[in-house]
């Protein structure tokens, strides 16, 4: 599908977009992810009868404006975190060309890496709501939808959305940059791992990591961290500690929210011993889904590290 052409096209007849290839219909979502009865209740709302001023992004793209939805997806929005740190390859991703604000007809595209090409994928605006709820990953901001909107084309391009419902962050990581993924066991780990995270985020790497599903998926443990999920890695630094220096790793959770509640989270008594000017530049004491933890109990609560780039 051109994506020019079919814009130019609803704009000349005065329509919005509808396509035929993705419809707003169940067969898009698939027939297991939901309960039939609920399948069934489901309505697709253009972002303008959402909002009354609708936008694709405001003020830049960042991972607090993602917040998971109804959909398994955190393996590739745990991706899609760490893409917006990322700014060159975010472009690819998202073309600038586009927007509720200009030309707006309905139509929206979005580009994923597919066996060795740039893949352009368009898609209508409308959004599957249930029980007056987004089923998909819904925007920090209300009137926000960038996430939504690739989402649904990410989705497309794996043939529904129940297809997001489980999957691995590496391969999300790969469609987001046409880069080369490497994973580093957690249980195993290399000996110089604090030396790969510092030379990963001084590479602007994208980083993601997941824990293990031993019982069942998406148990919060008392300690904060979920069972079976998939996290983005946003930051590493050795920070001044007592009289001493301590390797910290900075983690997002897609939820938008959930957080590690032992060493070196928002509440810690660590961050009372650390100079000021430091504690101020790394913490950000809110419940967004972000913390940092210890090398150690990082390698200890987490079961894998993916890190992707556009060479080795």
């Amino acid at each position: 599908q051109d994506f020019n052409r079919l814009r130019a096209l609803c704009l000349s007849q005065g329509l919005l977009f509808e396509d035929a290839t993705f419809p707003a219909h169940f067969s898009s979502i698939g027939p297991n992810l939901l309960p039939e009865g609920m399948l069934r209740q489901i309505q697709w709302k253009r972002p303008t009868e959402l909002q009354g001023n609708p936008f694709l992004v405001i003020d830049g793209v960042s991972r607090f404006d993602i917040m998971q939805g109804e959909i398994g997806d955190c393996w590739m929005l745990a991706a899609l975190g760490s893409l917006t740190l990322q700014k060159h390859f975010l472009e690819n991703v998202l073309p600038k060309d586009q927007g509720f604000q200009d030309n707006y007809a309905g139509i929206f595209h979005f580009r994923f890496w597919q066996y060795g090409d740039w893949v352009d994928v368009v898609i209508d605006d409308r959004l599957p709501i249930l029980n007056g709820r987004y089923l998909s990953v819904h925007p920090r901001t209300s009137n926000e939808f960038w996430p939504s909107l690739l989402e649904k084309a990410y989705a497309k391009l794996r043939g529904s959305y129940q297809n997001l419902h489980g999957g691995y962050l590496s391969d999300a990581l790969v469609d987001f940059t046409g880069g080369v993924q490497m994973q580093f066991s957690l249980k195993d780990p290399p000996s110089d791992m604090e030396e790969i995270l510092k030379a990963a985020v001084e590479s602007q790497c994208l980083m993601g990591c997941s824990t293990s599903a031993h019982m069942r998926r998406n148990i919060e443990l008392r300690n904060g961290i979920v069972q079976g999920h998939a996290y983005t890695v946003t930051g590493a630094v050795k920070i001044r500690y007592k009289n001493g220096w301590k390797h910290i790793i900075r983690i997002w959770n897609p939820w938008g929210h959930g957080e590690w509640k032992g060493p070196w989270g928002d509440e810690s008594p660590h961050w009372d011993h650390v100079e000021p000017q430091y504690r101020e530049a790394y913490l950000r004491n809110k419940d967004d889904g972000e913390f940092w933890m210890s090398c150690k109990n990082f390698q200890e609560q987490f079961s894998w590290l993916y890190v992707c780039n556009s060479t080795p």
